[in-house]
């Protein structure tokens, strides 16, 4: 299904999280050297602090409040949140301790996580939210996405 145009700014977000689990998977060989874990570990850390955290802050205040206000309570949310959770503590160890085990299981995560939002969260909402609710949502995401290129 095509994404709403309210949704698309966390898409676009979606896709370059994806990417970057491409792009450091390919380089974790089984032989990855030192100086390249590290660059791999420090560009997950900066895509984090640049657009991961933008993307958590905005499903947090304003996506999920939105929803439950106007579909009640999801299970899926909360599950969602955890997994935000998780990858910020993912995060942390890269930060000090930067290692191959750790940004496997970033990657892994992070590209459930989106699949999770795109196919589940975001299907529910465009089918369920008002077109009112939907527009208005997406002018606060509009207004807040920080849109880094690839």
């Amino acid at each position: 299904m095509l994404r709403d145009r309210a949704l698309a700014p966390l898409s676009q977000q979606h896709h370059n999280g994806l990417a970057l689990c491409v792009l450091t998977d390919r380089g974790l060989t089984p032989d990855v050297e030192p100086e390249v874990l590290e660059r791999l570990a420090s560009r997950a850390v900066d895509r984090y602090d640049e657009e991961i955290s933008n993307h958590f802050a905005i499903e947090e205040e304003v996506v999920f409040p939105a929803m439950e206000q106007e579909l009640g309570p999801s299970p899926l949310v909360q599950e969602l949140i955890a997994e935000h959770r998780q990858l910020e503590k993912l995060i942390e160890q890269l930060r000090t301790h930067p290692d191959a085990e750790t940004l496997r299981q970033f990657t892994s995560l992070l590209r459930f996580h989106i699949r999770r939002e795109e196919n589940e969260l975001f299907e529910d909402i465009q089918k369920r939210m008002s077109r009112k609710t939907l527009d208005a949502l997406g002018a606060v995401i509009d207004a807040r996405a920080v849109r880094i290129p690839l």
